[in-house]
């Protein structure tokens, strides 16, 4: 790095300096780990030479400290495939039920931008799109943050509502479900080959806020993968060019995810138990009626305020799933 060769390579150095700062982030918590039991060493040494209570109860503090940071660097140690890494985009999908299923589905990209808020992931919309009544038909979104893949691949599986339905008359008991599919983002050092004869691309006229410009101009943009069937499409950006760069970046996501997942059937095979977490299998259920509860059916996890997991709160189901599923990706 220190070189003027290294620096003439952008995409070289750049790739590097990611690469670096992946393993600071590893090693120097375990450093600062060792400072502090050597610290708390020390003053453990002093309060007995002195016997000081006072200086005993700051020795106790610093363990619990010393204990809280042994058990984030634990957690981070799970991120065990070199996908963790990386970027992730995810995607909701309402199930049958039409309007109550795509409010479940709204209410879910809520609760992910507001987890994501937490972890300090930044989130970007690639594409949405609303319904008729509420909610969302569909949604795509961008999530950038050390160990964002990582942290979200638990998601991926059918989420189940059960609730007193806002948009019945008669307040009868409705039960909902909804689709999210998480992907990591393409690494630029793996290659997707996306033949230009294999697309099928198809521009439209945007639907939703944005003006008459959105109204006016065929911005959006769909495309088909013939030989796959996939298809993604963007509708977020003003620009035509731009929506179909996003909604290239999800398709090359969804094709190397495909590859993974080929690789991964053959897995399979050898480890029945990694069926559980078979993406598209249901996962979780929130209920709010007639009591309040959301149990994870893979780990077993069951908390009681479905309120504040529905605001984001999902550390638990999380870690949960990485304690249980470390090493299976």
């Amino acid at each position: 790095m220190s070189s003027q060769e290294f620096w003439e390579d952008k995409k070289r150095s750049e790739e590097t300096l990611k690469e670096v700062n992946s393993l600071k982030a590893k090693v120097e918590p375990v450093a600062e780990i060792v400072s502090s039991v050597e610290d708390c060493a020390g003053l453990f040494d002093l309060a007995v030479e002195e016997n000081d209570a006072s200086v005993f109860e700051e020795v106790g503090s610093d363990l619990v400290t010393i204990e809280q940071q042994v058990g984030e660097l634990e957690l981070t140690l799970l991120f065990s495939s070199p996908e963790d890494e990386r970027d992730a985009i995810l995607s909701i999908h309402p199930g049958a039920g039409g309007t109550e299923s795509m409010d479940w589905a709204e209410m879910l990209m809520r609760m992910y931008q507001r987890f994501c808020d937490r972890r300090g992931f930044e989130v970007r919309v690639l594409d949405a799109s609303p319904g008729e009544e509420a909610g969302i038909k569909s949604v795509s979104m961008e999530i950038n943050g050390p160990n964002a893949y990582g942290t979200l691949r638990s998601e991926s599986g059918v989420h189940r509502l059960v609730r007193i339905s806002p948009y019945d008359a008669n307040h009868r008991r409705h039960t909902s479900f909804a689709s999210v599919f998480v992907y990591p983002e393409i690494d630029s050092n793996i290659e997707i080959e996306i033949r230009d004869e294999d697309l099928k691309i198809d521009t439209y006229r945007a639907s939703g806020a944005g003006g008459q410009h959105v109204n006016k101009t065929d911005s959006a943009v769909r495309i088909t993968h013939v030989p796959t069937g996939i298809v993604v499409q963007c509708q977020s950006e003003r620009s035509q060019f731009r929506n179909r760069e996003n909604a290239m970046k999800i398709l090359g996501a969804r094709l190397y995810h495909r590859k993974l997942e080929e690789e991964r059937e053959k897995m399979d095979k050898m480890m029945a138990s990694q069926k559980d977490i078979a993406w598209g299998s249901q996962i979780r259920s929130y209920v709010l009626h007639p009591y309040t509860m959301v149990k994870d059916h893979r780990t077993a996890v069951q908390v009681s305020d479905v309120h504040k997991v529905l605001d984001g709160e999902l550390d638990e189901f999380v870690e949960a799933f990485l304690h249980k599923f470390s090493g299976g990706n």
